[in-house]
């Protein structure tokens, strides 16, 4: 369950338009166009995929009331409502829930960055690119490859992805700003020290 109460929270309407995805293919969030402004990222933990999933659908208004992160243009949802008056709240995930069972293969993209994406603290993690696809990417190696993820970057990826109702995504494992200058995104772990020997150790 939430530690934060929904109704103390300021609500934002808009229209929703499509499901963001997560590196295992689960929604854990959505695109929504408030009335004249500019769409906006809302995160949603997985475990209300199922909710969100059967009461959303492109062109639907939704009602969301969340907390702004300092960093992050982003609403990280603490309850939802649809088109229809269903409420949806964040009261944690089942203790036996299970991720979804996809198929994953090595894919690429190349596109331009329609808009970054965040984790629920504001934290970067991805992109979503201008043809739908969506690239995620461990927070750490995000602050190196950040300029590559902003709006109206040029990006490419190559990495570990699927292919769902809702989309593709790929979670990244060579980016760059085109599909010939990719490098890797984690740095290679620095090789342990010798240890010192027993006489060393003595001393």
């Amino acid at each position: 369950m939430h530690w934060i109460d929904p109704a103390c929270l300021p609500e934002v309407e808009g229209i929703f338009e499509r499901f963001i995805l997560n590196p295992h293919g689960e929604v854990d969030g959505f695109i929504m166009k408030p009335d004249g402004r500019t769409a906006i990222l809302v995160h949603a933990p997985p475990h209300l995929e199922s909710e969100l999933t059967r009461h959303l659908s492109s062109g639907d208004a939704v009602r969301v009331r969340g907390v702004r992160p300092r960093r992050a243009d982003l609403l990280a949802a603490v309850a939802i409502t649809s088109s229809g008056g269903r409420q949806i709240i964040d009261e944690g995930p089942e203790p036996d829930r299970k991720r979804p069972k996809l198929k994953h293969q090595p894919m690429t993209a190349e596109g331009s960055v329609r808009m970054s994406l965040f984790g629920p603290k504001g934290e970067l993690r991805g992109a979503l690119l201008s043809d739908g696809v969506v690239l995620r990417i461990g927070p750490k190696e995000a602050e190196s490859a950040a300029p590559l993820l902003a709006p109206g970057a040029k990006v490419a990826a190559r990495g570990d992805g699927a292919e769902t109702r809702h989309g593709r995504v790929i979670e990244v494992l060579e980016i760059g700003p085109g599909l010939h200058a990719l490098k890797p995104v984690k740095k290679p772990k620095p090789k342990d020290k010798p240890k010192p020997d027993a006489e060393a150790r003595a001393v």
